[in-house]
Formats: C-alpha cells, sequence, structure tokens
C-alpha cells in the first residue's frame, strides 16, 4: 500500500524532524556572504553606503540565526532523541554555535567600531566558520557524500 504525502500540509510541513533547520539555515549564510561582499566592496570603492547594506544584511543574519540554532537543537532532540552527540555531528553542532557567535560579533562590530582594519579579517573568518559548518551540514544530510 502506497501512502500518499501531500507535500502542501502544514502538518507535514511544520512537524517534520529537520525540514525547518535544513530550510531556515540558508538564510543567515546567504545574508553574511553578501554582507561581507558589500564590506569588501565598501573598502575597495570608498562607498560608505554598501557598508551601511552590509550592516542591515548582518542584522538580519544574526536574527536569523536564532531560530536556526533552535530548529538545530530541536532536530538533535527529536532525531537523536537527546543522545550525547560525536564525531561529525558535535562538530557540526559546535562550528554552528561558533559560526552564530561570530555573525553576532560581526554585526556588533559594524555598530561600534568604525574601523575596518579589524573588522574585515574578522567577517572574513565568520564566512570561513559558516562555510565549514556548512560542509559539516551538507555531510551529514547526504549532499557533500563522494560519489
Amino acid at each position: 500500500m502506497v501512502v500518499a504525502i501531500n507535500p502542501f500540509d502544514p502538518k507535514t510541513v511544520l512537524l517534520a524532524k529537520h525540514a525547518q533547520h535544513v530550510v531556515l539555515v540558508h538564510f543567515p549564510i546567504a545574508l553574511l556572504i553578501t554582507a561581507v561582499g558589500f564590506d569588501f566592496a565598501a573598502e575597495w570603492w570608498k562607498k560608505p553606503m554598501l557598508s551601511t547594506v552590509a550592516r542591515y544584511n548582518l542584522a538580519v543574519a544574526a536574527l536569523a540565526t536564532i531560530p536556526v540554532v533552535g530548529t538545530g537543537l530541536v532536530a538533535w532532540q527529536w532525531q537523536l532523541e537527546g543522545h550525547k552527540l560525536r564525531g561529525i555531528l558535535l562538530q557540526h553542532l559546535v562550528m554552528g554555535l561558533v559560526s552564530s557567535a561570530l555573525i553576532w560579533l560581526v554585526w556588533w562590530m559594524h555598530i561600534r567600531m568604525k574601523s575596518r582594519t579589524v573588522r574585515l579579517p574578522v567577517e572574513l573568518l565568520a564566512a570561513l566558520s559558516v562555510s565549514v559548518t556548512g560542509h559539516l551540514g551538507g555531510y551529514l544530510s547526504g549532499v557533500n557524500l563522494p560519489g
């Protein structure tokens, strides 16, 4: 017997064990990378308005990390029933928390520090951290598996 699943059923969409995390994670990633691009462009072309755009992108990216971290923790509890994490899953969790903290730090630095000499390297570190976190998440989801 084949069970038909309605992709538009709210119960299917909202109560999937990990779907929310997988969907939401793309927002802070894209917003951070875009913000870093705008900030480097602001430095390159000496256009302060681009730095302002970067700051707004970072604000939304920082706020977007809240549901991403929350849904990641919920997925851990639902799928693994709270068992102790180890291996790549533990690395993904740690890197996710580090990435979230770095996004918030970069946003705070945009508000408090006008000097780009410190901020731009920290932005690159945040982008690298987010990239490693995403790579580990892709590996866990099967996207980055060989073959």
